[in-house]
């Protein structure tokens, strides 16, 4: 292959946008662009594609079409959905369970709310990366609102297990969170089956646009008035987040969820073999291991540790091979990730880690080229 074409690896991060997606988007640019607000019939007109839009969201994780807010991204509706909860006149409870792993957009939300005088209670986890459930089960108290844990974690890939969590705290009266954006159109995911509450998760992070995200809350168990909104200025969708739609962006994340529908056992599928294909080549090289559970993980996430190498350095000298030392939003700390240290990896070993995160546009060609850099750097 091309020495200097790109290969990426960082599908965690981002993922590159279908083309479908962004063949059914350009219309709202250039053709369908009023405001979906708008009471004339050019902008009723794009409102019923924004309509179509959410059912087509609703249909891929099994809920209602009136469950799902449309927001900028996860980590806007994390903040949405953790404090419009924490903070509503209908909560009389100031305890909530996350844990350490969590991504910074959970973990960043939760500080705020000690910082006002909320009781945060951040579990541990096993050194494979998952939750002890009688852990979980010994912080739950009288006093405790919501349980926030993430479906799939963003640097390891560990899945938790939702469920088993739900039928823990649902009996009592507490509300289940959870960031689902690893997850969500790449694994199949049903919140009712689930009993989910609250979920989170981007369209950039399964070949949809940038800027564009999902709230999902469950209607059974949650009304529009017990979530308090944090912009007001026009009521939009259901008064819970006011400002014009980003119309572009809403079809681009309908289109890739209907995408997904279709296509996730087949992606899923493929990218395993690309996934354990370079696990099993990568882990002929002397010392390496992978972090985190082998089990409980998803299919397209593999972190792996080159003992010796300095994992900064070494995503420096792939050039062209785009990979990650962990989390995009705090790839500029040069630190050993939080969520090894979490997990109790050596920082010998948590600096000498790096994510490798597969798609569908991934190929054995593009991994081949992969190892061959890796094994002749690691020579050096």
């Amino acid at each position: 292959m091309d020495p200097d074409k790109l290969i990426y690896f960082d599908n965690a991060s981002t993922t590159k946008i279908d083309d479908r997606v962004f063949d059914k988007m350009r219309i709202y640019y250039t053709e369908q662009y009023a405001n979906a607000s708008s009471s004339h019939a050019f902008g009723l007109s794009v409102n019923i594609e924004i309509n179509n839009a959410r059912k087509q969201v609703a249909k891929l994780i099994n809920s209602k079409s009136e469950e799902i807010i449309f927001t900028s991204g996860a980590t806007e509706s994390i903040n949405l959905g953790i404090k419009g909860l924490a903070l509503s006149p209908y909560n009389t409870k100031t305890h909530l369970i996350t844990i350490q792993t969590e991504h910074k957009a959970v973990l960043d939300t939760c500080f705020y709310l000690e910082s006002i005088g909320f009781e945060i209670t951040y579990l541990p986890v096993k050194e494979n990366g998952l939750l002890d459930i009688k852990q979980l089960e010994d912080a739950l108290t009288p006093n405790t609102f919501a349980v926030c844990i993430m479906m799939a974690n963003n640097e390891i890939g560990t899945i938790h297990d939702i469920k088993k969590i739900s039928k823990i705290i649902k009996p009592k009266g507490i509300y289940l969170m959870t960031d689902a954006t690893q997850a969500v159109g790449k694994i199949p995911i049903d919140v009712k089956d689930l009993e989910i509450d609250l979920m989170f998760f981007s369209a950039h992070k399964f070949h949809g646009p940038k800027g564009v995200g999902v709230l999902y809350f469950n209607r059974d168990n949650i009304n529009y008035d017990q979530i308090q909104p944090l912009q007001h200025g026009g009521g939009h969708e259901n008064k819970l987040r006011s400002g014009t739609l980003n119309v572009p962006a809403i079809i681009g994340l309908g289109k890739a969820c209907e995408i997904a529908l279709t296509e996730i056992f087949d992606n899923q599928k493929q990218i395993k073999i690309i996934r354990d294909y370079f696990e099993d080549n990568i882990l002929s090289i002397n010392g390496v291991f992978i972090n985190g559970d082998i089990e409980h993980r998803i299919h397209n996430i593999s972190n792996i540790c080159i003992p010796s190498i300095d994992s900064n350095v070494f995503i420096n000298l792939l050039g062209n091979i785009a990979i990650s030392s962990g989390s995009a939003c705090t790839s500029e700390i040069i630190e050993p990730s939080y969520v090894l240290k979490a997990m109790n990896l050596k920082n010998e070993y948590a600096n000498s880690s790096l994510r490798f995160s597969f798609s569908k546009y991934n190929t054995i060609e593009e991994v081949n080229h992969c190892i061959s850099r890796i094994k002749d750097l690691v020579k050096l």
